[in-house]
């Protein structure tokens, strides 16, 4: 009889992106030219229009064991065969092994979940969202620019927070971490944490402006 485990791992297709994280439920429009990466799209195309994002560190060229699959949900035929795309987060995967790296890498993965929470994180989702929230009202007044969060955040604990991390930018490896973490409550900790850091920073700027301006 076949463990939950073992129908949980199935081959994927991967597409390395430099600094690029991406998480359930968040969109990744991609332009695709290299050739390699043209027959992988059409190949999954034609199949189940899924694909496994890994992060790729562009110094080191190594890239992560944790990713998360993508599925096309549009897509355009250029000239030339190029083709733009648009894709959505879907599960979490860990690779296990490469079955495969050409004319692209093909990897077997493991599908990965957050554990069931211990607790009720909804007032820890609340204090989330309120931190964002700020630094988005902090973040307009530097700027003299209205700026408004989507109707659609999500209220669910794990759900925002995957949409909090896929909103983070210009730190990728932070990203990364987030995406690897197994602990809702320890990823809202995380951006709670980032959150506060980066509200205290545009309030102190926004004290300096209003002196300034004033």
């Amino acid at each position: 009889m076949a463990t939950s485990s073992s129908i949980a791992v199935r081959e994927l297709p991967l597409f390395p992106l430099p600094e690029v994280v991406l998480f359930p439920g968040r969109p990744l429009p991609l332009h695709i030219f290299e050739f390699r990466y043209r027959m992988m799209m059409n190949t999954i195309l034609n199949s189940d229009r899924r694909f496994g994002v890994l992060m790729l560190d562009p110094v080191s060229r190594q890239t992560t064991a944790i990713g998360c699959c993508a599925e096309i949900v549009q897509h355009q035929r250029l000239p030339d065969d190029r083709m733009k795309i648009w894709t959505l987060g879907q599960q979490r995967f860990r690779v296990l092994e490469y079955v495969r790296e050409k004319p692209y890498y093909v990897g077997l993965v493991e599908w990965i979940e957050d554990d069931p929470p211990e607790q009720d994180l909804r007032s820890m989702a609340t204090e989330v969202e309120q931190l964002l929230r700020d630094v988005v009202r902090l973040s307009a007044k530097l700027m003299d620019r209205e700026i408004e969060l989507p109707d659609d955040i999500p209220s669910l604990p794990t759900e925002l927070s995957y949409w909090v991390a896929g909103n983070l930018y210009g730190v990728a490896s932070e990203q990364q971490d987030l995406l690897e973490m197994q602990d809702t409550a320890k990823r809202l900790e995380r951006e709670a944490e980032i959150l506060t850091t980066t509200r205290n920073h545009l309030a102190a700027r926004t004290v300096l402006k209003d002196t300034f301006d004033g």
